[in-house]
């Protein structure tokens, strides 16, 4: 199995960053993983969607650099980036996370 791979946080673009967190689903993925810690795939209070999409989804968000994987046998389980993100672009984060759910959609 691959490990998968995410940029470090000197090769975090902005711009890469907002995209990811441009969709409404991947928006939610990044809040329940600020308000609860870690979270495996199946964890995810997200809409009803498939797993292939929700595992693209996570794709998008892992080589963005938002959320880092931790594999454990054959779980993977994520966090978010948080302290990396606020390092390289201060507060973005937090103005990201703190944004009321009827601006996302």
């Amino acid at each position: 199995m691959r490990t998968p791979t995410i940029p470090m946080a000197s090769e975090l673009k902005l711009t890469t960053v907002c995209n990811a967190l441009g969709d409404p689903i991947r928006m939610k993925i990044a809040h329940c993983l600020a308000s609860s810690g870690e979270k495996n795939c199946s964890a995810f209070e997200v809409d009803h969607i498939s797993k292939s999409t929700l595992s693209h989804h996570i794709k998008i968000l892992r080589e963005a650099g938002v959320i880092q994987p931790r594999i454990e046998g054959k779980q993977h389980f994520y966090s978010l980036r948080k302290e990396e993100l606020n390092v390289r672009f201060p507060g973005l984060v937090d103005m990201i996370l703190n944004t009321n759910e009827e601006y996302v959609n």
